[in-house]
């Protein structure tokens, strides 16, 4: 054979591997050319946002499993996390049955046959809002035996295992209710401030991340003397318990005139007690938060301070995002996973996206819980509460 002949075989050798290595190039590169680079500031009240993740849902396998842990102390799931998720998976183009959304109804049991029926059904990636950190690390460790990548929402699984976190900042959300205090105080004219501080559940991690934010804020206040905290008892997210603590700590500091709550529903409780003494609107704060319709009405009507607001729409799609780049073997934008949240049993730092939340006051109420349509504002101003909303701004 020449040596031209040789030459020639060798280029057309070359120039087929090119070729191969071009091709193979191409067919690789859509899961990242085409992965849109979304941030924690993306998403909006139309879910506009979800529509340029089709091209990764259309290269994504598997389902989608969602592990929504309960119904009995908030109504969010039912109302607002369930129908969010799901139209957020629709608007980027997933089918409902690549998508299965469940509800465990207070059972750790039940979350964790769930999260194995989702697996056995085809899901790759689990979202979950865990019950407590025990059934939580279980799921995860289950899910990752399995090959199934895990999603912490709403709260953070303690020991576990999972990839990922989204969330709102909850210190953030505990720094806006100290601070709502602080300012409640002073507008309403109390004088000397005798605090009781009331927690959420010791189970719930969040629980814990708030009470780090108010805490943080008030801690000054006490330390100088300003403020007294007469008491800071264990904590619940169950109302009528929250009533029983909150009951005992009056009856024994009849001077308490200021209760710290992380939450509208236990704080109603609450202060549907002391209009039984009746105490005097803008008297006595109180403070909340999820910015229930409940919640929205006591602070209109000058029961407490105001609550914060968690517009679960961004959340939901914030999950949806990630999870459909996990799906899609994608890594996921830093200007969506923006932070990280300390997991302290395992020592962890978790990737997260933490999104931002408002504090909520009678100002503020028409553009914001009443313009994402998440308190309806006829239900808001019925009950007497017309002239509230009128000065408030918002119209039924």
């Amino acid at each position: 054979m020449s040596g031209f002949t040789i030459e020639r075989s060798l280029l057309k050798g070359l120039s087929v591997l090119m070729c191969l290595a071009f091709a193979l190039g191409v067919a690789e590169a859509p899961a990242f050319a085409q992965a849109p680079a979304l941030s924690v500031d993306s998403f909006s009240a139309d879910f506009s946002a979800m529509a340029a993740l089709k091209p990764l849902v259309a290269q994504g396998k598997g389902k989608i499993g969602v592990l929504l842990p309960e119904t009995t102390t908030s109504a969010r799931y039912t109302s607002f996390d369930t129908p969010y998720l799901k139209k957020a998976f629709a608007m980027a183009g997933m089918s409902a049955d690549q998508v299965l959304i469940t509800n465990a109804q207070g059972s750790e049991a039940t979350e964790l046959t769930q999260a194995q029926a989702a697996i056995s059904q085809g899901a790759t990636v689990l979202v979950m809002d865990p019950i407590s950190s025990g059934v939580g690390a279980s799921i995860e460790t289950y899910g990752k035996s399995h090959g199934a990548k895990v999603i912490d929402y709403d709260r953070l699984t303690l020991g576990g295992s999972r990839g990922f976190y989204v969330s709102f900042n909850n210190v953030t959300v505990g720094r806006l209710i100290g601070e709502g205090m602080v300012a409640c105080l002073k507008d309403w004219n109390v004088a000397k401030p005798q605090l009781l501080v009331m927690r959420g559940a010791p189970t719930d991690n969040n629980a814990t991340l708030f009470a780090e934010g108010y805490n943080g804020v008030l801690q000054p206040y006490f330390a100088s003397g300003r403020f007294v905290k007469v008491g800071e008892p264990a904590g619940t997210w169950d109302p009528s318990v929250a009533l029983t603590t909150f009951q005992e700590q009056f009856t024994a500091h009849p001077n308490i005139n200021a209760v710290v709550m992380p939450n509208d529903d236990t704080a109603n409780a609450v202060i549907s007690y002391l209009r039984t003494l009746r105490v005097p609107p803008r008297r006595f704060p109180t403070t909340g938060q999820d910015a229930t319709l409940t919640g929205m009405q006591n602070v209109l009507s000058g029961f407490q301070c105001g609550s914060v607001y968690k517009p679960i729409y961004l959340e939901a799609q914030a999950t949806a995002a990630l999870a459909i780049y996990l799906r899609a073997g994608a890594e996921p934008p830093k200007a969506l996973v923006n932070g990280t949240t300390m997991d302290t049993t395992a020592n962890q730092a978790v990737p997260s996206v933490l999104l931002t939340p408002i504090w909520v006051t009678p100002k503020n109420m028409a553009a914001t819980v009443v313009k994402d349509g998440f308190v309806p504002a006829a239900k808001l101003c019925a009950g007497g509460l017309a002239s509230d909303c009128k000065a408030a701004g918002i119209t039924p």
